[in-house]
């Protein structure tokens, strides 16, 4: 791809556009991927936690590959490899989280407790 050429990656969700999604209440599925202990320092609004430790297991049960999936972590790593899964299993609408939590608490809610 030549450099000059801008290149979006529409797989990504940055949290000023979840944000407003959020708040438009539109519909979707905000899933972390992070584990238990992370979940109780903090978590987004609407999310629902299934770990990645456990996200193969689950992902088929509790998942739908028609739904809109929002995907989160810390930083954006483990989401994103939540992602590729989901993506490999036919799943066609899913978003990871730029940045992670931690961005949202650096652009969205900069009250909330960072680690």
């Amino acid at each position: 791809m030549p450099e000059n050429i801008l290149h979006f990656d529409f797989m990504n969700i940055t949290p000023l556009e979840l944000k407003a999604r959020l708040d438009r209440g539109e519909k979707f599925r905000l899933i972390d991927v992070r584990e238990a202990d992370e979940w109780a320092v903090a978590r987004l609004p609407r999310a629902e936690l299934i770990p990645l430790s456990q996200f193969q297991q689950r992902a088929a049960a509790e998942l739908s590959p028609d739904e809109p999936l929002i995907l989160y972590c810390h930083h954006g790593v483990r989401s994103g490899r939540a992602q590729d899964y989901l993506k490999a299993q036919g799943y066609a609408n899913v978003l990871n989280l730029t940045g992670g939590i931690d961005a949202w608490a650096l652009q969205v809610e900069p009250a909330m407790k960072r680690y």
